[in-house]
């Protein structure tokens, strides 16, 4: 029987929700924010009555956009609401930014088409100025194919194949949507990059202007680009996360960013290769975290919904989180960043699921496949690295992301080797996985294995031994369970006490000997229950800590001192 089963702060959700800047990165003090109760009709023309309300950012499909309901495949979703702009607002070009929706966008300004995006996990915004009067419609219509494989849809299916670790499907609008002014002359784009001591600031087109980093100074901006070299520089880590705040001024555009200072890089030490963070040996001790809420599915009820997950993983001593096949709003990086967590960033899965090929068989052992003419349906490999170039591009300034994974468990791989060259093209700075978990080829700068059912035994060999999943020890509290009839997990614990002595005996026993012959990250699977799996840290209403901090903690010490050794 499922259960509908409400976080703290969805049942405290009151106004508008989601009002925090959208952007941390790339923050102006032009900002509109458009979240809150649209009119919202099921249709293939625009409507000319909206028969029902939605509340944006939460897709139909949650409790907390007030519809609950998913429509059949490929549904015309409307949403309509009125906007007026403030008095001295239009500095020269307004746009619209949404920061997701779900699979295909058309936007609409009094009548006339402006817009129109593909991909449900970025960003994207349009120009509407030319459109604009003094009260104004805005017409957004966003359709959903689930059946139609090219896009990404990472862990949902269809309503009726939903279960185990598939999930209920989101469609439309799921992140905030929002207004901005600009100047004629604008930074379009920014780009951060980092090498030891130095930052590089660049803008999209090149400008000219001034960077001033808080503490540091001014540094001219010439042709777009501003070097930024910092006699001292401190570090970020989790264990101190140092954001180095700076002001971007470009003719009458000014802009409020962050950079930070960290190093990643592959070395040699006692014998294994180890993966080093500023220069010394670093334990990645992370969870799976497939950023799922009981009661707003891919959004969370609110922003600071990110943090309080950070921080109750940090509690427990982990420093890592898995984004696993989804990509979040830059709210939750941006908390990543200022609370000292590193992301792990998986890509989103387009093209067809095997559960024989994909899971099965290589769950028994069978590991060995040769992905080149894997996955070769007209314009599924060139749709994937389309949508993972935007997404790379849309994330990589934030410090706290040091590891791309490009294929999870052969879920949509495909010619592994050359895209991992391509990938390289796209960010030459951080860890790259190209197949995690299982299919492994040649091109890869880690060995990332899975392990479920059986005990963790593992070598390493001449790249560092990452162990991506693990774990997944089941435990139901009872009254925040979603099926209480169902139950996937990998393990099944009926009380808390012999689920957190199993927990902590799989690190004690089987991680913690590993970490000492060259392992060097593992993450167990998960930051909370997600739907059927409840296999989580965390209820899936968050309001149940299945762990206690002090053990926990003494586990995170131990592997982090072991990868010293």
């Amino acid at each position: 029987m499922l259960q509908e089963l409400y976080t703290t702060r969805g049942e405290n959700l009151e106004g508008t929700p989601w009002q925090v800047y959208p952007r941390p990165q790339m923050k102006r003090d032009s900002y509109i924010n458009l979240n809150g109760s649209w009119d919202f009709a099921v249709g293939e023309k625009k409507p000319e009555t909206y028969d029902r309300t939605i509340l944006v950012p939460f897709c139909p499909e949650c409790m907390l956009s007030g519809v609950k309901e998913h429509f059949p495949e490929d549904s015309g979703l409307w949403y309509r609401r009125s906007v007026t702009l403030p008095e001295n607002f239009n500095k020269g070009r307004v746009l619209l930014h949404i920061g997701a929706a779900d699979q295909i966008a058309d936007i609409f300004v009094n009548d006339n088409f402006v817009g129109h995006h593909e991909g449900g996990y970025e960003s994207f915004s349009v120009d509407i100025t030319t459109y604009l009067r003094e009260e104004n419609e805005l017409v957004i219509c966003c359709r959903d194919d689930l059946k139609d494989q090219s896009f990404p849809y990472g862990k949902q299916v269809l309503p009726e194949k939903r279960g185990g670790m598939w999930y209920t499907p989101v469609s439309g609008i799921w992140q905030t949507v929002w207004l901005e002014s600009v100047p004629g002359q604008y930074v379009e784009k920014l780009h951060i990059s980092v090498k030891g001591d130095t930052a590089v600031i660049a803008t999209y087109p090149a400008l000219n202007g001034t960077v001033e980093v808080e503490g540091l100074g001014q540094f001219p901006l010439k042709n777009g680009t501003a070097s930024v070299q910092v006699s001292s520089p401190r570090y970020w880590s989790p264990e101190d996360p140092y954001l180095y705040s700076f002001t971007l001024t470009a003719g009458e555009d000014r802009i409020e960013s962050y950079f930070a200072l960290r190093t990643l890089e592959i070395k040699k030490v006692g014998g294994y290769q180890r993966m080093c963070l500023n220069g010394k040996p670093y334990f990645f001790h992370g969870l799976l975290d497939q950023g799922y809420w009981s009661d707003g599915l891919l959004t969370p009820p609110a922003p600071e919904s990110y943090a309080d997950d950070i921080l109750a993983m940090k509690k427990l001593g982990f420093n890592t989180l898995r984004k696993h096949i989804k990509v979040e709003a830059e709210e939750f990086y941006y908390q990543c960043d200022k609370l000292g967590m590193i992301v792990w960033q998986d890509m989103v899965n387009n093209s067809d699921y095997n559960f024989k090929r994909d899971t099965a068989l290589p769950t028994a052992g069978i590991q060995k496949l040769d992905d080149r003419r894997l996955h070769m349906q007209p314009g599924h490999r060139e749709a994937f690295k389309k949508y993972a170039q935007a997404v790379v591009n849309q994330l990589k300034n934030h410090p706290s992301i040091c590891y791309w994974t490009i294929f999870n468990e052969g879920w949509g791989q495909f010619d592994s080797d050359n895209v991992y060259e391509w990938f390289r093209t796209l960010d030459d700075s951080r860890f790259i996985d190209s197949t995690s978990g299982w299919f492994r080829r040649k091109k890869t700068d880690v060995d990332s294995r899975h392990v479920y059912f059986r005990k963790v035994k593992l070598r390493a060999g001449n790249k560092p031994l990452v162990l991506s999943e693990f774990g997944g020890y089941s435990y139901k509290p009872e009254g925040h369970v979603f099926n209480t009839g169902d139950t996937y997990g990998y393990g099944k614990y009926q009380d808390i006490t012999a689920f957190a002595e199993a927990v902590e005996s799989l690190y004690n026993d089987q991680i913690l000997p590993h970490v000492r012959k060259g392992l060097c990250a593992a993450i167990y699977t998960q930051v909370s229950d997600v739907e059927d799996e409840t296999n989580g840290l965390l209820t899936y209403d968050r309001k149940v800590e299945k762990l206690s901090a002090a053990p926990m903690r003494l586990i995170a010490k131990n592997l982090q001192e072991a990868v010293q050794e």
